[in-house]
């Protein structure tokens, strides 16, 4: 007993100290960084190997609202699928990453949205009229301005949001700076691409991306990613759709504007955009 005891103990500070050693990698990174435009920020770097013992190439597009041109917005279409680039290019904007969980067969998303004050869609329950856990949580958008909200346990949560445009997705990863509870599920604890936004303050929001599938990038699990978000400072943090979809888009760089590398073509490239249902951009 004695030894499985210390077995257990050096279990636990081991596992503690890889934590500590991938914050400092992730924190002490040199960045690559370039002004977008003002209040927008981005950043990129290709971790070798020194995160999570894994190669991650993560992006990060910084956002301060602090200047009154600056806005965030959803953009979506009720079945219509189109690359997260032709949803930038048509809204003008300076930047999207993609939204939340859809149907890839039909179109549409399967989560919540309301856009302008009007519901485009509703959640798709589970069989036993239970909620899925890409629809715990919503990012919420009032005059331009981003929060993510939790889930309080009501089958109705989502219409009593004071918020004009919302769009649930999940699981929710960081709230009011404490992690989240993740289930074990394969969805959860396996490395895929992902998506997330976060949010530092109420006029300081990010959206990342995570690459995957890829011997150059790995992806992240959800406790991965909420440890960078963390890392990062954020208070909120949530996940949006992953894998083939996850996106980001730059409309001021060079080639089609695709800053990640999209799995959805399985090559390591900027062209391998996978049409979805919804984006969310800043102007």
């Amino acid at each position: 007993m004695k030894h499985l005891l210390i077995a257990f103990i050096l279990f636990v500070n081991a596992a503690a100290s890889f934590s500590q050693q991938d914050s400092l990698v992730f924190t002490s990174a040199q960045w690559e960084t370039k002004d977008v435009a003002p209040g927008i920020v981005w950043k990129h770097y290709h971790f070798k190997k020194d995160l999570f013992n894994s190669n991650q190439n993560v992006n990060i597009i910084e956002i301060k609202l602090k200047k009154k041109k600056r806005a965030i917005a959803l953009a979506c279409e009720a079945k219509t699928l189109k690359p997260v680039s032709e949803f930038g290019r048509l809204a003008g904007a300076i930047a999207a990453i993609n939204g939340n969980f859809f149907d890839i067969k039909n179109g549409g998303s399967v989560d919540y949205i309301k856009l302008n004050d009007s519901v485009v869609s509703n959640n798709r329950l589970w069989a036993n009229n239970t909620r899925a856990r890409h629809q715990q949580a919503a990012v919420a958008i009032k005059k331009g301005r981003l929060q993510i909200e939790k889930w309080d346990g009501s089958a109705d949560w989502e219409s009593k949001l004071k918020a004009a445009d919302i769009m649930n997705s999940g699981p929710l990863l960081l709230w009011q700076g404490e992690r989240q509870a993740l289930d074990t599920g394969e969805f959860n604890r396996a490395r895929h691409p992902r998506t997330a936004v976060a949010c530092r303050g109420k006029k300081h929001v990010l959206f990342i991306t995570v690459d995957g599938r890829n011997e150059q990038s790995a992806g992240m699990s959800l406790p991965e990613l909420a440890s960078i978000i963390k890392w990062l400072k954020a208070k909120d943090g949530i996940n949006m759709d992953g894998g083939g979809s996850t996106t980001m888009w730059i409309g001021n760089q060079a080639g089609n504007g695709v800053v990640n590398y999209p799995s959805d073509n399985k090559k390591w490239d900027h062209a391998g955009e996978r049409k979805v249902a919804n984006a969310i951009i800043v102007k």
